[in-house]
């Protein structure tokens, strides 16, 4: 009798386990993740984590949105998903003041909304998912000052609206204020790897700008730097890069780049879909309200996915632990 009352709890929590992941889901439930330039690798990357989790869920998932950067495109996408009343989206808003209006209408008609590796802070969503981009600024603002010294001069490569990259600015800029590091230019490359190739290589060949250094907020464009640099057999610039491209890695490991910050858009779709989901199964009894301000709301306001920063010395530790992960994956 003993024994069987001592079982009894734990047999419970396990029959109720079992009921929560066998009953929870619909077939036809459906989570969507809303993007621009969604043909690039790193939302390739987000796309399979979402596909991963969708399938251990036993439910739909889809990725959308232009496959160049088209943030009236992605508007356009968003709304299509919000039409299928889907059981939830998460979206990286290229340009957060349009689409707060169509977070809004999604969060009114009950329909669950989390940004991620790009946030609107004034929207309605419930949540953000992503890296700390402040923290990532920093990070990359001390690998730049390092190589760099002091009282240098940089290039600054971003797209201006985005609220990730103005984060990462900031935390550059508090670096570089410190050791008296100046932004001599910014180039908006408007999701165009071209323009950052263009204007770089105007800045190599024309000599009208003295720089030290290339500093890239987003992926796209360090890859064509270094491009640039190397066609021009140019030596000694410090160049700092977002994200782990392949071309990105190959040339830190050929000493062009010195470093470059790697997040994980693998966990943000994987891991998004799984908030998604609990939102939709243990919705609020109203979406519509200033979660940020409650201190018993049933979800934090952002989730810190990390960030890391690869150089020469831990490239080719991180190529060999990416690619074996790749390999478990598929």
């Amino acid at each position: 009798m003993h024994k069987y009352l001592w079982l009894l709890p734990g047999t419970l929590t396990l029959l109720t386990l079992a009921g929560c992941s066998g009953g929870r889901h619909d077939p036809t439930e459906k989570y969507y993740l809303v993007a621009t330039n969604v043909k690039i690798p790193y939302w390739q990357s987000a796309a399979s984590g979402l596909y991963k989790a969708a399938h251990q869920m036993g439910v739909q998932a889809e990725m959308v949105g232009p496959d160049t950067y088209d943030a009236a495109g992605e508007r356009d996408a968003f709304s299509k998903a919000v039409a299928k009343k889907p059981a939830g989206i998460m979206v990286s808003p290229a340009d957060p003041t349009s689409l707060a209006p169509e977070i809004q209408s999604a969060i009114s008609q009950g329909i669950p909304v989390i940004t991620m590796d790009s946030d609107a802070p004034d929207s309605k969503r419930l949540l953000f998912i992503g890296t700390n981009n402040y923290d990532a600024g920093v990070m990359g603002g001390k690998a730049a000052v390092k190589a760099l010294g002091d009282n240098k001069s940089v290039v600054v490569y971003t797209m201006p609206g985005q609220v990730n990259l103005q984060e990462r600015l900031r935390g550059y800029k508090d670096i570089f204020a410190e050791h008296g590091v100046k932004i001599v230019d910014t180039v908006n490359i408007s999701g165009d790897p071209r323009v950052a190739f263009d204007r770089t290589n105007d800045i190599v060949t024309q000599g009208k700008l003295k720089v030290d250094g290339f500093v890239c907020l987003e992926a796209n464009a360090c890859k064509e730097v270094g491009d640039v640099l190397d066609r021009n057999k140019v030596k000694g610039k410090t160049v700092v890069g977002m994200d782990t491209y392949d071309e990105t890695l190959n040339w830190i490991k050929k000493g062009v780049i010195v470093a470059t910050i790697a997040q994980k858009p693998f966990t943000m779709g994987f891991y998004g879909a799984k908030v998604l989901d609990d939102l939709h199964h243990y919705k609020p009894q109203s979406l519509d309200m200033n979660w940020a301000a409650d201190t018993m709301a049933p979800f934090p306001e952002f989730i810190d996915t990390g960030a890391t920063l690869i150089d020469k010395s831990n490239v080719d530790s991180y190529i060999s632990a990416r690619n074996a992960a790749n390999s478990e994956k598929q």
